[in-house]
Formats: structure tokens, C-alpha cells, sequence
């Protein structure tokens, strides 16, 4: 499933299936607005941003192009044989530059994504197999797109990641640069690094900044964070983790990235999608879309503005599209603010790419329409030639292989033919010297072995083949070994633990087939718990029945004697209702009774009330179930051993039926009832010899002992077949081969013909003749007897099929009834496991309430202590804020009493010096204000508060080191003595100081205020909750009754009662009540009587009615026959007479005008006969004329071909003289071309040597040095 985009409006989405089905669904109305079939497997689906294209990946190793510029009607405009392993991954980038498709061989192929450059392939690097995800990160800013590639290491418990790069720049790069010959892209250019965890992950992706790698654990909970190092490395390096939280999903899940790179978003097998934060990994977004019984989320698509989120489901087959709500927006306004640049930097690629793709399905649409003609008288058999030459493409890989092996093969063949050359010599020189050692004495002769000229490699490849062979056989019996105890373990769960084994019975001649009820043995603690149930169930009646009598007793000596005998009417159907307990089968709710089960102890379905009951009940109906199986498989057994009772005498008949068809010579074949492997399931516990395919491997040892056997036995049935060979023709040639003449034989006699018969009927003589006559008397008798004979034995094969038939037939018809049987015992015990389910659903929903009640009380108990805690703090609260309160009054009063007594202290002064004094009384220095307590708590959660009594000492020393400044000598005004300025500033300060406690009292009054009111607001919020529980509790409590005392009930109800052709009936009972079924039909009887009553009514109006309708048709009627005959007279007025008919009626000889115009067009004719035959004659002259023309024509053509075929022989010889001269130049210009490019080679080859010995002398100066400049440690 993929998204598509574009950079201005919402486009559909692309949905694809497994059976290569790609779909277009509008998000608006959820209709399909397009499909296109590929007509093959497809795995993947991926949507270019920067063209209306997408690409499929299939198991066939094919990447199909679509173009979707058109939505209503996409096309496959290109295809790609990658290679032959099935596509797992196709992934764009973010700019849409590349395409990544990733195989199951592990090969990543890189795809130019622009349609424009027709999707040129530009090579594929290496991997591990079974990739699992391919990230990737292509910023705007940077030159390059970073892949990350993540694959398993099954052996190791661990997970590799693949880092490489792929330039922007490399469309424009020539293909000789970035890859070789074979297709594979060069190290230097990908910079390809490895790295391992140390667990296993199920999906990585790669993050925007910081290097960092996203993991999701596949074994654990948890999603982790990797750093990769900015030092280059080689070989594979250990990825520690850097940052690990808990993903709280379970499941293997997969991880995505935003396309701002600031969301992590993580889907798993549970349904949820969850979106986290990059930096801190914690959930802020969380969404369950889907449901882990559909094995949760397989795949999900956000849109590039952030605003929607696709998500499709692993087997629920449902798409989802999830929008950000109202509060949400604000959330998604940073990614869409990030998508803007990326979509104008898209939009006009996507507008080039769209014009090319428009022209180009313009001109494809012109092609089709030229060959439309032309392929309609295409035959079936060109469609099956081009269908196979399509199944034959070689793949794209194969291809540059094939192609770098004929380079490499035409670059080496010398060196190769040399090579080839030398062994063959080095061969022939070791035959010679094996055939001399052959000649030579045994003291001089050498072993076979010391002729191998590397005794060492053959031993090595001899070691290498004996470990290959220990390895595969290891293997084989670990799988083998693995595959006998899942075997052990089907066969203990399957078979051997069943006390009937299941099995079928099918009839002989129509197609039933009856299967039995496997069963396992009951278990000793559900036997004792069925005994102890039915002993407690039995208890009850019997002191039901006690309870009952003593009633009947104490009632016979309270009650008078008038009503005695209503008392006994009573006692007789209470005794009634106690000798049938069972309930009739309406109310029981099943037709148990109908196969002979026990229902006496079961409880009535209006009775199960308590938890205790419900579980007996459920107990016996199980028994029940058990019983009715148990008397069914008794049945089947039955049946089955008739079966084979049946099958043993069809098998006896047989006999005597196949020697009459061969006695017979008939044609016929013997129908041989067998039984199959369904009705004998043991057989597939045993291998039989003609199913394996493999040949049986057998030792050497074995198969000298097997001949030594074979050998012996075939020598004594040859000695066997000699003695009676001897005896067989004693036989033939004494007794005719039989030593008694059988009845059956006489099919099968032959009286032979008299030796004489050779000769002609002339030749024989009067004795012959005699003979002859005795011959066919003979002759005669036997075939009398043979047709006897024969009818006879007709006779009885007719008996014995019929006898056959009808014993077969018997057998199929009770068959037929076990099959009905079998119906309706399965119909019961669905019954019986309906009221078991119902019942087992009451005791989940009874017990989820009662836990739901006892969490509620719980949770009441909670809130109620948390009450009490919290009244106890208001009422403290309120204590200290009076306290407070009286020292604050105070100090405020002492504040006035200060600011009165100032003038009265400086009474002796003059009064104009009082004001200025009382001026600078009232003046305050300015001091730097405090931050406040939110301002401070928001910059530093862990500082002082500010009404800390270190922060208070602070502000009093930097407030009186503020005054000092004011109480300076300089701030004294004139003429005023210092010590009354001294006076002055003391009362001043003391003033100061009684006002900062006043304002620190002040802001303590506050927040002690504040924090009264929050816990009166806390304690009213537990008060409403305490409310909201108790509500929820009696509820609860009102819910459960009721569902106690309202009971589900089955009910039995004829069929065809209930029957609706539309079910529209509503389900909803919460108001019904069960009532008497006579209180219904007496009802319906009322109802009936009224019904017949108005209906008679209504047939007496319509009678009535009827008549008015009948004499309003006649009248109707009259008026349309009045209208008729107008018609026809206003017809006769106006009927129109030609001139010929009114010639006919007026001409008295009618008959001779007619006879007088056919002579005169008789005469005519006769003209135009003349004419016409003088004009064959004059075109027969002009034919005889042209003929002699033509011939005149082709003599002067056969000369004129005699002519030409001389000119064509003699411009053939000067051709081939032409091309003698000019293959002569081409031979010498290829020796000349093959000479230099041979001396080039050698040249090159100097310089390499040169070369190499001039840094392998760097390499020792080197290593010299290198040694030098490092210290030796040498031990002590």
C-alpha cells in the first residue's frame, strides 16, 4: 500500500494485492476509481514524488512502471528484468532521485527514478539476503542520499546494518565510473561502512542529523538509538546502544521516520500506531487502527505535509486514513511548514516528468491504434511463440555478466590457449613416464601417487570433500532428527491420545461420506467432578421430594375437608411434575432425548441463577455431548465392520468372477472394493517402499552378500525349472498337458483336424470321408456343449454382479440413514454447545461485573480516605491562616502608628523642616526587583524560592544597603542639626524594616490563601468523584440484578415458523415478557372470528362493487363500437380510385387494350435482341486483335529477360571479385591491429613489474621506518 501526493492537492492512493491487482481508491467517497492487472505475483508498491509514476516489484524478479498521470486509466509504460530472486523492497528517496530495489539474494539494485531518462539501471551493490528495510535520507542541502540497509545474521543472534551514499550527482556521471563491468558499483564511489548490534532488530531507519540509527527490537519491548561514529572504519564495528525506551507494543514491529525527520513512527502486530518524538523517544501520539487478531498494522504512509496518515491492515484487508484533529493541527503545523520548500522543489520535476509522460502515452495511443488491425489476424500459435520468448528474457545481471565473460574471455583466450597447451604437454609427458614405469621391474616401479604432481592440493581438496560430506549428513540427521519428533509430537497430540480415532465410511455407488467424533479418554478429575455433580444433583431431587411430602402432610391436617379434593388434584400433578423432571425438548432447548441422553438432572433453563449452577450445568451438558458421541461412534463401528463383512464377500465372489470373464474371454474388469486411506487413517503412519522416490542406498558389504544370495536362488529355480520342464513335456506329449479333462476346459478344447484335410475334396477316399463326417459330428456336439457351457456360465456372472449390487445397495442405504443420523447428532451437539457458550458468557459477563464492582469499591475506599486526608488539611489550613492573619494585622497597625508619630517625634523643629523630612520619610531607594516565583520555577526547577528565608535575608541586606545611600550626610537638607538627622534616619530604617515584613507577611498571607482554595478545590473535585463512584456502583449494582434475573433461554421452535425472506425483525427484547401460549391462542381464535366476519362484509361490497364496474365497462364498450362505425364510413367517404382502377371499371374490352401493349413491347424486345448481338460480334473482333497484340509483347520481353540474366552474371563476377580484394585488406588490417595491441600488452607488462618492485622496495623502507620510530620490547 502507498500514498500518492501532489504538491497542491490531495491525490487517491495506490493499494496493491498479492495477485499483482493495482488499485486506485479515491479517499473521498472510498470508491475504486481504477485497476490495472499485471497478470503476476507482485510483492511491493512504491510511488515516485517527484513523477506520477509507481513502480511493483514481483516474484519473477520484474519492476513494473505505471504511469498514473491519468488516474482513471493508469498504464505500464516500462518494465525491468532485474533478476531472477523475487523483489522484497522498492523504495524512492525523498527528492525522488533514486530508486531502490532490494531481492531476496540480497542485491540492491540503484534505478534512475525519472521517467524522461527511461529508468536507466546504474548498478547494485552487494547485501546481506532476506533485507528486511532500506532507509533512506535525502536533505535538500546535502550532495549526496544515504542508504541504510538492515538484514539478519540468523547464525549469530544478531542484526547488520549496511551504510552507504549515492551522489546527486551521479545520472551525469559516465557508467564506466561508478560501476564495472559486471553492474557493481564501486566502493570508492558508495563509501560502504558495516555495523552490528548485539540483538536482533526488525526495522531500522536512518535519522536526518546526528548520524543516528532508529532500531525496534524484535526479541524485546524496546526501540533503541544508535550513534554512528564520525571516524572512517573498516570492517564491521559494534554498535553500542545510545538511548533505550520501552516501545510498549508487543510483537515485532517496523519503524518509519516523518519527512521533516522529527517523528519517530512506530506500527506492530497489536493495531496501535504511535508517533514519538526523535530526541526524547516518548509517545505524544497514539492510535489504534486495527485489531491484533487481524495480526495488526502490515504497513503505513504519511503524507509529506504531515496532514494524513494511511494504514492498512495485515489479514483484515481494511485501508485507514487517520486526520489530525482540531487539537492536533497545531502539532503537524512545523512538519507542514518543512514540506513547503521540498514541494516546490518537487513540483517542477513533477511538471517536466508529466509533459514527457503525456507525449509519450499520446504516442504509445497512436501505435496501439496503427497495430489494432494488424493484431486481430495474429493466429493463437504467434501468441504462444512470443509468450515463450517473453518467459526466456535474460535479466539485467545476467546480461553484464554474460558480457564482462566474453571481455574477459576475448582479453585471455591467448594466455588461456597457452595454458591449456602447457598442460596438455605436461599431461602427455606424465602418460609417457606412467607407461614406462609400467616396463620397468617392481623393485625400480613407482606407486600411482608419486606421479600427482600436488599431493598436498589433492589431499586438501580430498579433506575439504569428506568435510563437505560429514557436514551435509550432520545436517540431515539434525533434520531429519527434528522432523521425527514433530512427527512424535502430532502423532501423541493427534492419534495416540485419542480414544477414537477419527475416521471415515463412504458408500460404495453414491457419493456420502460419514465421519465419526474423535474422542479422547475423560480424565480421572473430570470423572470424579461428573460423579460428584450427578450425586449432588440426585441429593436435591430426593429432598425435593421430602419437602414436597411434609408440605402434603401439614396441608391434609390444616386444610378442610371440601377442598380435599383439589388437594389431591394438586398432589397428583405435583407428583407428576416430580416423576417427569425432564423438560419437554421446546424448553430444554435441544433434541438430546432424541439419542437417548439423561436430562433428568439437568436444571431448567428459567432456574440458573447462581454461579455454582450454571457450572454444573455446563458440566452435564458436556456429558451429554460425550454420551451422544459415544452412541453415534458405537453406530459407526457398526457399520464399519458390515463394511468390511461386505468387502470380504464382494472379495470371495471376485474370484469366481474373474475366472467366468476369463473362461469367457470378455473384456470386463472386476469392480474390487477397497478401502481408502480416510476410512483407514493408519496408513499414513506407515511408509510404504513404492512411496519413496529415492533409491535405497546400500553398502558395499550389502550388496556382495545380496549377490552371493542371488546367485544360489537362481541356480536352484534353474535346477527346479529343468526337472519340471522335463515333466511339463512328458506330460504335453502323453496326456495332452492335463491329467483331467475339467468342464471349464471345454472353452478352451480343440478337436484336432484329420491330416488328410490338407488335400483337395477330390483326392480324399470313401474311409476319409467317413472320418470327415465323424470329425464334424464332433465338432458339432462341442460347440453345443461349449454354447451350454457358456449361457451357464453367463448365467451365474449375471447372478453373482446382482447379488453384488443388491448386497452394495443395502449397504449404501443404511449408510445413507448413519449419514442422517450423523446430521442430526452433529445439529444436537452444536445445540448443547450453544447453551454451553451462552452459559460460559453469562459467567464472564457475572464476573466481569463483579470485578468491575470491586474495583469500583476499591476505588471508592481510595477516594474516601484521600476525602478525609484532605478535610483534615483545609481545617489546618484554615487554623494557621488566622494565626497568620492576627500577626499581619498586627504588624500593619504598627506600620500607621509609625507613619502617625513621625511628626509628633520632630515637634521640636521647624515645620517647614518636618515636610521635607516627612518628604524623605516617605521616599523608598529602588532596588533591583526579584524575578518571579513562576519566572523562576519555569528557568530553574530546583532553586530557591523566593520567600525562602535565605532569599528574604538577601533582599533586606541589599534594601539596607540601598538606605545607607540615603541616610548619607550629603542627603541631610540645610540648617538641620546631624543628630536629629541621625534620629531621622533610624526611624526611617525602622520604618523600612516594619514595611518589608509587612509585604513579606503580605505575599505569605497570599499563598497561604492560595493554597486554601487549591484544597478546597481538591477536596471538592474528590467530592464529585466520590459522587460519580457511588452512581456508578448502584448502577452496576442494577445492571447485575437485572442480569440475573433476566436469563438468555433456548427455545426450540419448528422450522418454518420463523422463517423471513427479509430479516428485519428487531433484536432488541428489553421489554418482553414469557406468557402462557394459551392466553395467545385463545386470542388469535377472537381474532380469527372478527377476521372471518369483516371479510364476509368486504365480499359483499365487492359483489356490489362489481356490478357498477361490469355495467361501466358495457357502456364503455358501446361508445368505442359507435366510434368505430363512424370511422368506417368517414373511410368508405374518402377512399382514394387511381386512373387504372377507374379505367378498369369504365373500359367495357379491359381485355383487349391489356393484349394489344404486350405485342407492342414484344416488338420492342425483339429490337434490343438485334442490337445487342451486334455488339457481342464487334467485341469479339477487338479481342482477336489485342490477343495478337499481347503475343507480339512477350516475345519482346523474353528477349529482353535473356539480356538481363547475361548483365546479372557479369555484375555477380565483378562482386565477387570485389570481395576477394577487399577480405584480403581486412585479414592483414586484423593481424596488423592483433600485432600491435600484443606488443602493447608486453609493454605493459614490463612497466608492472617495474612498478612492482618499486613498492615492494618503498614497502621495506617503510617498514623500516616504521620500526625505527617505535621502540622494541624485548623480554626480560
Amino acid at each position: 500500500m502507498q500514498r500518492l501526493w501532489h504538491s497542491r492537492t490531495m491525490c487517491p492512493c495506490s493499494t496493491l494485492t498479492s495477485s499483482g491487482e493495482v488499485s486506485t481508491v479515491s479517499l473521498e467517497d472510498c470508491n475504486c476509481t481504477s485497476r490495472i492487472f499485471l497478470k503476476t505475483q507482485a510483492t511491493a508498491l512504491a510511488c515516485s514524488p517527484s513523477s506520477p509514476t509507481a513502480a511493483v516489484g514481483t516474484v519473477d524478479g520484474y519492476v513494473y512502471f505505471l504511469n498514473i498521470l491519468d488516474v482513471e486509466s493508469p498504464q505500464m509504460i516500462h518494465q525491468a528484468f532485474l533478476s531472477q530472486s523475487p523483489v522484497k523492497i522498492v523504495t524512492y528517496d525523498q527528492r525522488g532521485i533514486f530508486l531502490l530495489v532490494g531481492t531476496e539474494e540480497g542485491n540492491i539494485f540503484v534505478i534512475d527514478a525519472r521517467p524522461s531518462k527511461s529508468f536507466q539501471i546504474f548498478g547494485f551493490t552487494e547485501t546481506g539476503k532476506d533485507i528486511l528495510q532500506i532507509s533512506t535520507v535525502s536533505v535538500m542541502e546535502s550532495d549526496v542520499v544515504e542508504v541504510l540497509v538492515l538484514y539478519p545474521l540468523p547464525d549469530m543472534g544478531r542484526s547488520r546494518l549496511e551504510y552507504f551514499t549515492l551522489p546527486v550527482m551521479l545520472p551525469e556521471v559516465v557508467p564506466e565510473n561508478f560501476s564495472d563491468e559486471r553492474g557493481r558499483l564501486k566502493d570508492d564511489l558508495t563509501h560502504k561502512y558495516l555495523y552490528e548490534v548485539e540483538h536482533t532488530l526488525s526495522s531500522a531507519v536512518l535519522g536526518f542529523t546526528g548520524s543516528k540509527i532508529f532500531g525496534f527490537c524484535s526479541q524485546v519491548p524496546y526501540i533503541c538509538s544508535y550513534v554512528m561514529p564520525v571516524k572512517e572504519h573498516t570492517g564491521v564495528l559494534v554498535l553500542k546502544p545510545h538511548q533505550k525506551v520501552q516501545s510498549k507494543q508487543y510483537g515485532s514491529g517496523t519503524i518509519y521516520l516523518s519527512s521533516h525527520g522529527l517523528w519517530l513512527m512506530t506500527i506492530a502486530k497489536c493495531g496501535i500506531l504511535c508517533i514519538r518524538d526523535m530526541f526524547s523517544m516518548e509517545t505524544f501520539v497514539r492510535c489504534r487502527s486495527h485489531s491484533h487478531q487481524g495480526r495488526g498494522i502490515q504497513n503505513m504512509k504519511m503524507s509529506l505535509d504531515g496532514q494524513h496518515i494511511l494504514v492498512n491492515g495485515k489479514d483484515d484487508n481494511t485501508l485507514v486514513c487517520l486526520k489530525w484533529k482540531r487539537l492536533g493541527a497545531n502539532i503537524a503545523s512545523e512538519i507542514f511548514e518543512h514540506s513547503r520548500p521540498l514541494v516546490l522543489h518537487l513540483s517542477q520535476t513533477v511538471e517536466s516528468e508529466s509533459v514527457y509522460l503525456a507525449l509519450s502515452r499520446e504516442s504509445t495511443n497512436e501505435q496501439q491504434e496503427e497495430t489494432t488491425e494488424s493484431q486481430k489476424h495474429l493466429n493463437s500459435d504467434s501468441s504462444e511463440e512470443e509468450a515463450v520468448i517473453d518467459h526466456k528474457m535474460i535479466p539485467w545481471i545476467q546480461q553484464k555478466m554474460e558480457e564482462a565473460i566474453k571481455k574477459e574471455v576475448r582479453i585471455f583466450s591467448p594466455r588461456r590457449k597457452e595454458i591449456k597447451r602447457g598442460i596438455k604437454e605436461l599431461a602427455q609427458v606424465i602418460a609417457m613416464m606412467m607407461e614406462e614405469n609400467e616396463k620397468v621391474d617392481i623393485i625400480a616401479k613407482l606407486d600411482e601417487q608419486e606421479f600427482c604432481l600436488d599431493a598436498d592440493e589433492l589431499e586438501r581438496l580430498h579433506d575439504e570433500c569428506e568435510e563437505e560430506v560429514a557436514k551435509i549428513r550432520k545436517d540431515v540427521e539434525m533434520h531429519n532428527l527434528a522432523q521425527s519428533y514433530l512427527t512424535e509430537l502430532i502423532k501423541e497430540e493427534c492419534w495416540n491420545s485419542m480414544a477414537v480415532k477419527g475416521r471415515a465410511l463412504k458408500c460404495f455407488h453414491i457419493p456420502y461420506v460419514v465421519d465419526n467424533f474423535p474422542m479422547k479418554e475423560r480424565t480421572e478429575e473430570e470423572l470424579q467432578e461428573l460423579s460428584k455433580v450427578m450425586q449432588q444433583k440426585k441429593t436435591e431431587i430426593e429432598c425435593l421430594k421430602l419437602r414436597k411430602e411434609i408440605v402434603e402432610v401439614q396441608a391434609t391436617t390444616t386444610i378442610a375437608k371440601k377442598h380435599h379434593e383439589e388437594e389431591e388434584e394438586e398432589e397428583e400433578d405435583e407428583e407428576r411434575t416430580i416423576k417427569t423432571t425432564s423438560l419437554p425438548n421446546y424448553l430444554l432447548g435441544s433434541l438430546s432425548t432424541d439419542f437417548g441422553a439423561d436430562t433428568s438432572l439437568l436444571t431448567s433453563q428459567l432456574d440458573l441463577h447462581s454461579r455454582e449452577e450454571k457450572i454444573n450445568q455446563i458440566i452435564l451438558l458436556k456429558d451429554i455431548i460425550y454420551n451422544i458421541k459415544r452412541n453415534f461412534n458405537s453406530e459407526f463401528d457398526a457399520a464399519y465392520k458390515q463394511k468390511e463383512i461386505e468387502i470380504a464377500r464382494v472379495k470371495e465372489k471376485n474370484v469366481r468372477i474373474a475366472e467366468i470373464i476369463s473362461d469367457l474371454e470378455l473384456e470386463e474388469t472386476v469392480w474390487q472394493p477397497v478401502f481408502e486411506d480416510s476410512e483407514k487413517p493408519e496408513r499414513a503412519l506407515v511408509v510404504e517402499d513404492d512411496e519413496i522416490s529415492f533409491k535405497k542406498y546400500i553398502a558395499p558389504w550389502q550388496r556382495a552378500k545380496i549377490k552371493e544370495v542371488v546367485s544360489t536362488y537362481e541356480m536352484e529355480r534353474l535346477q527346479q525349472a529343468r526337472i519340471s520342464d522335463e515333466r511339463q513335456r512328458g506330460l504335453m506329449d502323453m496326456m495332452g498337458g492335463v491329467l483331467e479333462v475339467k468342464k471349464e476346459d471345454i472353452l478352451r478344447m480343440v478337436i484336432p483336424q484329420p491330416p488328410f484335410m490338407a488335400k483337395a475334396d477330390a483326392l480324399w477316399s470313401e474311409d476319409e470321408r467317413k472320418q470327415f463326417k465323424e470329425y464334424e459330428k464332433k465338432v458339432k456336439e462341442l460347440n453345443e456343449e461349449r454354447d451350454k457351457y457358456r449361457k451357464s456360465l453367463e448365467a451365474e456372472l449375471k447372478k453373482l454382479q446382482n447379488s453384488i449390487q443388491e448386497s452394495t445397495q443395502n449397504f449404501d442405504d443404511h449408510l445413507k440413514r448413519l449419514f442422517e443420523r450423523r446430521v442430526k447428532a452433529e445439529m444436537v451437539i452444536n445445540q448443547e454447545e450453544l447453551k454451553i457458550n451462552n452459559i460460559i458468557f453469562s459467567l464472564l459477563l457475572d464476573e466481569e461485573l463483579s470485578s468491575r464492582e470491586q474495583f469500583l469499591n476499591n476505588y471508592l475506599l481510595k477516594k474516601q480516605e484521600e476525602k478525609t486526608k484532605t478535610a483534615e488539611a483545609i481545617q489546618k489550613a484554615r487554623e494557621d491562616l488566622d494565626v497568620f492573619k492576627e500577626h499581619h494585622d498586627m504588624l500593619v497597625a504598627e506600620d500607621k502608628i509609625l507613619d502617625r508619630s513621625f511628626k509628633k517625634e520632630f515637634s521640636d523643629i521647624l515645620g517647614h523642616q518636618v515636610d521635607v523630612l516627612y518628604k524623605l520619610f516617605k521616599r523608598r531607594p529602588r532596588v533591583h526587583k526579584q524575578k518571579t516565583q513562576a519566572d523562576v520555577t519555569s528557568l530553574v526547577p530546583y532553586g530557591e524560592r523566593p520567600g525562602s528565608a535565605k532569599l528574604n535575608k538577601e533582599n533586606l541586606a541589599q534594601l539596607m544597603k540601598s538606605m545607607d545611600e540615603l541616610d548619607n550626610i550629603n542627603n541631610m537638607p540645610e540648617g538641620l542639626d546631624p543628630s536629629v538627622w541621625e534620629h531621622f534616619c533610624s526611624t526611617r530604617r525602622a520604618k523600612v524594616e516594619n514595611e518589608y515584613k509587612v509585604k513579606q507577611k503580605a505575599a505569605c498571607l497570599l499563598e497561604m490563601t492560595t493554597f486554601l482554595r487549591k484544597r478546597m478545590e481538591e477536596d471538592d473535585v474528590v467530592h464529585h468523584e466520590i459522587e460519580k463512584v457511588f452512581h456508578e456502583l448502584i448502577r452496576l449494582q442494577d445492571e447485575k440484578v437485572r442480569f440475573q434475573v433476566n436469563l438468555t433461554v433456548q427455545i426450540l421452535l419448528k422450522q418454518g415458523q420463523v422463517e423471513l425472506e427479509n430479516f428485519q425483525l428487531m433484536l432488541e427484547y428489553s421489554d418482553a415478557i414469557l406468557i402462557n401460549k394459551n392466553i395467545i391462542e385463545d386470542l388469535n381464535s377472537v381474532i380469527r372470528t372478527q377476521g372471518q366476519k369483516k371479510v364476509a362484509s368486504m365480499m359483499e361490497s365487492k359483489e356490489v362493487h362489481k356490478g357498477i364496474y361490469q355495467i361501466e365497462w358495457e357502456h364503455k364498450k358501446m361508445e368505442m363500437e359507435m366510434e368505430d362505425l363512424n370511422q368506417r364510413a368517414w373511410d368508405i367517404e374518402m377512399l382514394f380510385f387511381s386512373r387504372d382502377r377507374q379505367k378498369y371499371l369504365n373500359e367495357p374490352n379491359y381485355e383487349n387494350v391489356i393484349a394489344i401493349q404486350i405485342g407492342i413491347m414484344e416488338q420492342t424486345i425483339s429490337v434490343i435482341d438485334k442490337t445487342h448481338k451486334k455488339n457481342v460480334e464487334n467485341c469479339k473482333k477487338l479481342l482477336k486483335k489485342l490477343g495478337k497484340y499481347s503475343n507480339q509483347k512477350d516475345v519482346a520481353n523474353y528477349t529482353l529477360s535473356c539480356n538481363l540474366r547475361e548483365e546479372l552474371v557479369a555484375v555477380s563476377e565483378r562482386q565477387d571479385i570485389c570481395n576477394e580484394i577487399g577480405s584480403k585488406l581486412t585479414c592483414e588490417k586484423i593481424a596488423r591491429e592483433r600485432y600491435d595491441n600484443q606488443l602493447k600488452q608486453q609493454k605493459l607488462l614490463n612497466i608492472s613489474k617495474q612498478q612492482a618492485e618499486q613498492i615492494s622496495i618503498l614497502q621495506a623502507e617503510v617498514e623500516r621506518l616504521r620500526m625505527k620510530t617505535f621502540p622494541a620490547l624485548i623480554p626480560m
